[in-house]
């Protein structure tokens, strides 16, 4: 009797479709960026445009704080930056759904991938009980088999290892898996597991998301079912 292949094996089970959060399937800047003007009042500094914030999404809450004080010309102790740090998750998290909202079309692309057997599951750098809490808000955890955060790993994005932990999780295999992000740090990320990468164009980056370099772009969530299946095939 032939044991089946590690290719067999791969192909039986069902492909995971692995999202970013911030700026993918969910516009989370009004909260964010909410949030960072109250940081930066409390350091002494007025709001930033939100033009040039909103570019500092993407990261981590750690990383925007971080940002944020930099480009206001603010510099602070350690001791204080983790203070304001702190300061910022309390904020957000009181305040996690008040104005962010799926990016349209989100919805029936889930139902249709799901229609289609995929297993969909969330890669994000935010922190995994901030993730849950929006998504709970949302009432969309429940559609994502794995949501896996910055901390959930010993790894995150673009670590290979966050994006290979989070398919494995979720029962898959990186061989039958792609990625749907927003920056440079998603593609990075796919591309460093050697998963095919979709980009949308309505998130947070510096690069314009023609030039991220990613296998697809779609403009509406409506092309995603069909881009995932033909990505999947190979093409």
């Amino acid at each position: 009797m032939t044991s089946p292949s590690a290719s067999t094996l791969s192909s039986s089970r069902p492909a995971v479709i692995a999202f970013d959060l911030d700026g993918t399937l969910v516009d989370t800047a009004p909260d964010l960026l909410d949030t960072l003007d109250i940081i930066l009042e409390v350091a002494g500094a007025p709001p930033l445009p939100r033009e040039e914030t909103r570019r500092m999404i993407g990261a981590g809450a750690k990383a925007l704080v971080r940002r944020g004080l930099d480009a206001a010309g603010i510099s602070v102790e350690p001791e204080a930056f983790e203070g304001l740090y702190a300061r910022f998750l309390e904020h957000y998290a009181d305040h996690i759904a008040d104005s962010s909202r799926p990016f349209p079309g989100l919805i029936a692309a889930l139902d249709e991938l799901e229609a289609r057997g995929h297993v969909l599951a969330v890669c994000t750098n935010k922190l995994e009980h901030l993730s849950r809490l929006l998504l709970d808000r949302l009432d969309l955890s429940s559609r994502f088999k794995v949501i896996a955060g910055a901390d959930t790993f010993p790894v995150y994005k673009p670590d290979a290892g966050h994006l290979i932990g989070t398919v494995e999780r979720a029962g898959g295999d990186v061989r039958r898996a792609v990625m749907v992000g927003d920056s440079m740090t998603d593609v990075l990320t796919a591309k460093n597991a050697r998963v095919p990468v979709i980009v949308v164009p309505f998130g947070y980056t510096e690069t314009p998301a023609e030039e991220l370099g990613g296998d697809a772009l779609i403009r509406h969530y409506d092309m995603l079912p069909e881009t995932v299946d033909r990505l999947l095939a190979g093409g």
